[in-house]
């Protein structure tokens, strides 16, 4: 069942136990540096279960590739309940217009057509959108960034380029050095993010596995 709160904006009620979400990176993002400029794409994810999710759609010039990977799981843009664009930078908000029916959270704007909702996010707190399935405000790499907490026994944390890809763990030159408005508040959403979660769906590469050696380094 779906109902406005007093804010008008959205709720889905979790009456039923937590509904077992299952994670999927449709595409691995990547980038690297090329003469005069550099060669990226984000990471786009799949959320599936009580609500159909994706989180961040490439490039404009992705649409071909979005449509095949929902169809590799038996999915339509139709199907998509909510579009989450963890920034607003163009290569992660690229075919938003295919999920007409959706609706959409992009950094902290949370609308569907041309209405435009409050919710947590706008006072820096958690948005529930179901058991088991949260939005998180993690500013940094822009002050709007957010991150998308999924809890189906474990907790992957879809982040955006709040974490450019498992390598910055280790070499914080590379988020560093790849634009952060804020690095300061990066650095402190990594850590938070870092001990919360089992794995890590970063902006510009493959999942990762947080390890225990991640979680002690970064206490």
């Amino acid at each position: 069942m779906k109902n406005f709160n007093s804010e008008h904006h959205f709720i889905e009620e979790s009456e039923s136990a937590k509904m077992s979400y299952k994670v999927t990176v449709l595409y691995p993002g990547y980038s690297k540096e090329e003469e005069g400029g550099m060669m990226a794409n984000c990471s786009c994810t799949l959320i599936t279960g009580k609500l159909n999710v994706i989180v961040d759609t490439m490039t404009p010039w992705d649409k071909d590739k979005i449509i095949k990977g929902l169809a590799d799981h038996d999915l339509i843009p139709d199907d998509i309940d909510y579009v989450i664009c963890t920034h607003g930078h163009s290569d992660h908000i690229g075919n938003n217009n295919l999920f007409l029916k959706a609706k959409h959270i992009v950094g902290l704007s949370y609308s569907f057509k041309d209405h435009y909702y409050s919710s947590p996010l706008d006072s820096g707190k958690e948005f529930i959108l179901n058991e088991g399935l949260k939005i998180l405000p993690t500013p940094g790499h822009t002050l709007s960034d957010v991150s998308v907490i999924v809890n189906h026994n474990e907790i992957t944390a879809i982040t955006g380029d709040l974490f450019e890809k498992e390598e910055d763990i280790e070499n914080e030159y590379i988020w560093r050095t790849t634009g952060s408005e804020d690095p300061e508040k990066q650095e402190y959403n990594r850590q938070k993010i870092i001990q919360m979660a089992d794995y890590i769906i970063p902006g510009h590469g493959p999942m990762f596995k947080v390890t225990a050696s991640m979680k002690q380094n970064h206490l």
